[in-house]
């Protein structure tokens, strides 16, 4: 059944994470095998909304991955981390061996969720690691493997508490891959975090940077400098790069008029919307809509 997402009815389901009977709540590591055995290849193929992480790695073939329309060619020893909220598509599993890490953000401890970054919408979809991180990686997801099979060996909170910390290894060693070698990643500071926060919450309501920066209580160049720091563009681009997600999202998975998304997303006209939809993709949002449906697998 649809659900609703920011007031729109969406057609994209939107899956909760459903741990397997008798194991910890808010973590389950399968092989891809196991995957196809469960999941019909016609329902994988469906654009869909989890509320859960998503972390898969190839043994061996090649898949590919769509996600919030950029599809994703993963290869062994890559490595695809799609986030809460994200849609998502998988493409054809046949000949992909492999791991998938499922995991609700709630089952990491604080720090780790912010070391690993694990909140950022704009966080690399798809990893490559050099030969030594991939090694590492590769280790840190057999052990976690090992020890989500290792149920009952155990007492359970214990048990638990060996995957989080398993889990941990292996986010934060992935979410460090991003920076270059040698470089310091940067700490999502007090001002980036609220601003973010903000946008997720308000970009319906408005566009302006200055409006956030009125409401949070800093001037718009302190939230430029804080979001170029932390997700490498300015607090405007932050904002339209949010918009213009949701935009496609809406126009690729729902019916809704292009005048019903722009009312939806705060535009005073479908032509104010379309003007803006265009300048930043280079189509209107009724020719995206067009491509997405006729000439993609989404």
């Amino acid at each position: 059944m649809a659900k609703k997402r920011h007031g729109v009815e969406s057609e994209i389901p939107e899956v909760s994470f459903l741990a397997p009977v008798g194991t910890p709540a808010g973590v389950e590591v399968l092989a891809l095998t196991d995957l196809r055995r469960r999941v019909p290849v016609e329902r994988l193929a469906v654009p869909r909304r989890p509320d859960f992480h998503h972390l898969v790695t190839l043994t061996g073939g090649t898949l590919r991955h769509t996600v919030d329309f950029t599809a994703h060619l993963l290869e062994p020893g890559a490595w695809l981390w799609v986030r809460p909220g994200q849609v998502q598509q998988w493409g054809d599993l046949a000949h992909a061996e492999g791991t998938l890490i499922l995991f609700r953000q709630d089952f990491l401890d604080p720090a780790t969720s912010a070391g690993a970054r694990v909140e950022d919408p704009h966080a690399a979809v798809l990893l490559r690691p050099l030969s030594g991180d991939a090694a590492a990686l590769r280790l840190a997801a057999d052990h976690l493997a090992a020890e989500f099979r290792a149920l009952g060996q155990l007492p359970l909170e214990v048990h638990t508490a060996a995957l989080r910390h398993l889990l941990a290894v292996l986010v934060l060693r992935l979410a460090h891959l991003t920076a270059p070698v040698g470089a310091a990643v940067p700490e999502a500071d007090t001002t980036y975090v609220r601003f973010r926060d903000a946008v997720e919450r308000d970009f319906a309501r408005t566009r302006r940077v200055e409006d956030y920066a009125g409401a949070l209580g800093y001037s718009a160049r302190t939230l430029s400098r804080a979001t170029l720091a932390f997700a490498g563009v300015g607090a405007k681009e932050f904002v339209d790069r949010r918009v213009v997600l949701e935009a496609k999202r809406l126009l690729a998975h729902s019916d809704q008029t292009a005048a019903r998304i722009a009312d939806h997303l705060g535009f005073s006209s479908a032509t104010h919307f379309s003007k803006y939809f265009h300048q930043r993709t280079g189509q209107t949002p009724i020719a995206f809509r067009e491509t997405v449906r006729g000439h993609s697998t989404l």
